[in-house]
C-alpha cells in the first residue's frame, strides 16, 4: 500500500487522515496542496478516480470564485481554474495508486488494507 495525502495544514479532515493511518501504522507520505499542489499526472488520475471535477471541488468554502464556478458548463474551465488554485479543492485528497478518495471516508480506506 502506497497511501498519499494531499491536504492544507491547518484543515481539520486531513488531520482526522493522518490521524486515521498513524493509528493502524499504515505509512503515508503527506503533501502540502497549498504549498506544492499536485502534478498534471496526479490531478489527472484524482479526477478519474473520483468521478470529475465536480467532486473535487470544496462547493462549502466561502470564495467568490466557488460561487461562480457554480454557474459554468464547461468542464475544461472549471478543471484549469481548481488546477491553479488547490485551495479550491475539498481536503483531505487520499491516493492509493489509482484508487482515490477526496474528504474524510475511512469506510472505503478499510477497504484498502
Amino acid at each position: 500500500m502506497n497511501i498519499q495525502i494531499f491536504g492544507k495544514s491547518k484543515c481539520f479532515d486531513t488531520k482526522k487522515a493522518e490521524r486515521y493511518f498513524k493509528e493502524r501504522r499504515i505509512k503515508y507520505q503527506f503533501v502540502d496542496l497549498m504549498r506544492f499542489g499536485l502534478s498534471g499526472k496526479e490531478f489527472d488520475s484524482v479526477l478519474r478516480a473520483i468521478g470529475g471535477i465536480d467532486n473535487l471541488i470544496d462547493w462549502n468554502a466561502k470564495s467568490q470564485e466557488i460561487t461562480n464556478m457554480k454557474y459554468m458548463d464547461d468542464h475544461i474551465a472549471k478543471e484549469d481554474k481548481v488546477f491553479d488554485d488547490p485551495g479550491l479543492m475539498k481536503t483531505p485528497i487520499v491516493r492509493n495508486g489509482k484508487q482515490a478518495t477526496v474528504g474524510y471516508c475511512p469506510e472505503v480506506w478499510a477497504t484498502w488494507e
